[in-house]
């Protein structure tokens, strides 16, 4: 992943990148390359495709531990179930949550229609990265809204998400062209980014469709402008002080944590009648 260094202009923004597209997916952020500046923040996926014939949802099973994966339903919906049962339809506007903790495995398939999501991964804290597995299925009319901005986790304003997740901040915004917006973050967030999934926005610099914008340390607030009607996610948090130790599918903050989380993993891989991969 190629990023480039950017000048200063108000809150600079330090880094941009258009990430690595893989077919559907354009992975934008991971901890081997910007994920180290961002964490807790550490994946984020961008993904858009046209739902076709499907792979059973059967063959998908996959697992994870260590860390929460957030998926922001921009456009179309999809089909997940996971190893303790849950099931169901994650509609447009929707976001999951899904704190793998000591260690899951979930699957999904596209409804058929156009799709887009953005996913997020989260590294996880000691206390939570082998703890018990939870879940949380928010539907669009349930996502606070204040403003342009959805709450996707945390709080802004005097709205805070349904979802219980580690102290940060995740929106969710959409502006209307030439419209402009500032982001105040809470005290102690100096960890903060944008990726924009459509239109283009302006903040100290020009940010497109596609790429991802990680500003310069600081508690300062941004300002943005929409070039053209624009969505994007924007994220906050304190810069998270452990380790990133890492998995085939898990992110833990000790190599101890990890062989915890893969044990795991192999246990409930075990019970399904499948091979893990770690």
């Amino acid at each position: 992943m190629l990023a480039r260094k950017l000048e200063k202009a108000g809150r600079g923004i330090i880094y941009r990148t258009k990430g690595r597209t893989g077919g559907p997916i354009t992975r934008l952020m991971s901890p081997s390359d910007v994920g180290h500046l961002l964490k807790p923040f550490v994946f984020l996926d961008l993904a858009e495709f046209h739902a076709g014939p499907r792979m059973p949802m059967e063959r998908l099973w996959h697992p994870h531990s260590g860390i929460a994966t957030i998926t922001v339903m921009l456009e179309g919906g999809v089909r997940f179930a996971e190893t303790t049962g849950t099931q169901g339809t994650l509609p447009e506007g929707g976001v999951e949550w899904m704190q793998a903790g000591n260690g899951v495995w979930h699957t999904g398939e596209a409804e058929p229609g156009h799709v887009k999501v953005f996913q997020l991964w989260i590294a996880l804290p000691p206390e939570l990265e082998n703890a018990a597995f939870a879940s949380h299925y928010v539907m669009p009319e349930a996502v606070p809204q204040r403003g342009p901005a959805r709450v996707i986790l945390g709080s802004y304003g005097n709205l805070a998400s349904p979802i219980a997740s580690p102290p940060m901040t995740y929106l969710d915004v959409s502006l209307k062209d030439s419209e402009r917006w500032r982001y105040e973050p809470p005290a102690g967030h100096e960890v903060a980014w944008v990726a924009v999934g459509d239109g283009s926005l302006h903040a100290a610099a020009a940010i497109p469709a596609g790429e991802i914008a990680i500003f310069e340390p600081s508690e300062e607030p941004i300002d943005f402008v929409a070039r053209g009607d624009t969505r994007f996610v924007l994220g906050s948090a304190r810069r998270s002080p452990h380790e990133l130790v890492l998995g085939n599918y898990s992110v833990h903050t000790s190599e101890r944590a990890l062989r915890r989380g893969e044990a795991e993993i192999r246990r409930i891989g075990r019970q399904l009648g499948r091979e893990s991969p770690v």
